[in-house]
């Protein structure tokens, strides 16, 4: 799987490239058509402590799945965000069985 990283507001972060590599690299072996993966990081000023925003694009065959979650961690981010991409990879591959 190819992964491209994009930082706004954001310095780079081998840690969160590490953390997010691994928890995508389990998603592939359960959904091996997914073949790369475009993930964002970017802050924002908020007031309810939610200002760490992670974005992860995947691209496989038909149209791109995406999902963004809010939290005020990335680690945090970074979880939720691949729990709803489980859960789209999943309705997808039901689809694409039928």
């Amino acid at each position: 799987m190819e992964f491209i990283f994009e930082y706004q507001n954001v310095s780079a972060s081998e840690r969160l490239e590490n953390l997010v590599r691994e928890k995508l690299l389990r998603l592939q072996t359960k959904f091996s058509f997914v073949h790369r993966a475009d993930i964002f990081f970017k802050t924002e000023n908020r007031t309810d402590n939610n200002g760490m925003v992670c974005t992860i694009r995947l691209s496989m065959p038909g149209p791109r799945l995406a999902a963004e979650t809010k939290a005020s961690t990335f680690e945090s981010a970074v979880s939720e965000t691949v729990r709803d991409l489980n859960r789209q990879l999943a309705k997808r591959e039901e689809t694409m069985q039928s």
